[in-house]
């Protein structure tokens, strides 16, 4: 098989690369390792910035998520038992914020791919990438037949512990890591959430976040240690927990339900620097990964696809090499302004074992200036809705 470019990865930030390609009539295949059933059963954050529903609008998905989506101008901090509201909209020149879920993104895009009918191999094994400095091809097996793709170029998007990454020669990368001594104990249930807006709240006993998929349902987080298991908390447990980390005035407004999913996410930071060796191009996480603190993750994977589209698209309509030179340090800028929001908003809102008494309160004051200064509420609501691509 020939193509242009060889996408490695049908998560969100692969499909939408192969969207953009497709407008633009650029060939293209998707390889996924997983069915496709697998890569629609994984959940996720959804808070999609302006940007990235920019990029769904253009390449023509955005149809359900402007009639579910739920369009938010603010966000709310919570500590010594107060809600204190951050007006995103007010802050930030009149940007917002989308809660749609990322599941719900990867469906879309599933769907219009499949409408288009570019290639997807789903349940491909043994992928591996080579040629990445000169002829790239990939090999792999699906349905037991050995396969060959060449092509021009190769994006790689499939996540931390994909082939994409793995392929990159040890001597060729530098990578910049942060494991937080703790994790997220999440849970989503069938129950309208506790509050029309986002709460993330500072408690003595841990961060807590109130969130929500849908005027039905809501997915509530608590901070746990780094090697708690889920199994561990029951529904009653989690519910209780959830209560005593909220402002009163929350917690009478959380309505308990069976959960339809629990698991607990570590926090870590991750950065590979470069984005790119030879013809081989990194997105998402692949690259980076983030706290989902800042709800940055999914938005950071969709600039890379954005800086990448573009560089690809002037290669193949005007022979020029600037963009795919420059995607490195492009996707890099911002991936590191996202990293530094991300740290400071899981810096100033958990628990952390080693801080001390002397530790907490300088996290109380930097709370009491936040809240206060409209410089600071600025500063969250210009990263929190999204820097320019």
């Amino acid at each position: 098989m020939r193509t242009r470019v060889a996408i490695i990865g049908a998560g969100p930030s692969g499909l939408l690369l192969g969207a953009l390609l497709d407008r633009a009539g650029i060939e293209n295949v998707i390889v996924e390792r997983s069915s496709a059933g697998h890569v629609l059963s994984r959940i996720r954050a959804g808070v999609l910035e302006q940007g990235t529903v920019a990029l769904l609008e253009a390449v023509g998905c955005a149809a359900r998520l402007h009639g579910e989506g739920l369009v938010h101008r603010g966000i709310d901090i919570a500590f010594g038992d107060h809600l204190h509201r951050i007006d995103l909209h007010g802050h930030s020149g009149g940007r917002t914020v989308t809660v749609y879920g990322q599941t719900e993104v990867t469906r879309d895009l599933m769907e219009l791919r499949a409408a288009t009918g570019s290639p997807t191999i789903y349940e491909a094994a043994g992928v591996r990438l080579h040629g990445l400095d000169s002829a790239p091809y990939v090999t792999l097996a699906a349905a037991g037949v050995e396969q060959r793709i060449d092509c021009d170029f190769i994006a790689g998007c499939d996540g931390f512990h994909g082939a994409s990454r793995q392929s990159l020669p040890a001597d060729a990368v530098r990578t910049f890591e942060r494991t937080y001594p703790f994790g997220w104990l999440g849970m989503l249930a069938d129950v309208p959430p506790a509050n029309d807006e986002l709460i993330y709240a500072s408690h003595p006993r841990g961060f807590a976040l109130c969130s929500m998929r849908s005027p039905s349902r809501s997915r509530y987080y608590v901070q746990v240690g780094a090697r708690e298991e889920a199994e561990a908390w029951s529904d009653d447990a989690f519910w209780d927990e959830l209560r005593r980390r909220l402002p009163e005035e929350v917690a009478e407004r959380v309505l308990a339900g069976p959960s339809i999913e629990k698991s607990v996410a570590p926090l870590r930071s991750f950065v590979t620097e470069p984005m790119q060796f030879g013809r081989l191009y990194l997105c998402g996480d692949a690259s980076h990964i983030v706290p989902p603190t800042g709800a940055k993750g999914l938005n950071l994977a969709a600039s890379d696809v954005h800086y990448l589209s573009e560089g690809l698209i002037a290669h193949y309509r005007e022979r020029s090499e600037e963009g795919l030179a420059a995607y490195s340090t492009r996707a890099l800028a911002r991936v590191w302004k996202a990293e530094r929001f991300s740290w400071w908003m899981t810096s100033t809102l958990h628990r952390f074992p080693e801080s001390g008494p002397f530790g907490e309160r300088l996290q109380r004051a930097e709370l009491d200036y936040l809240v206060s200064s409209d410089a600071a509420m600025g500063m969250l609501a210009e990263n929190y809705v999204g820097l320019p691509f």
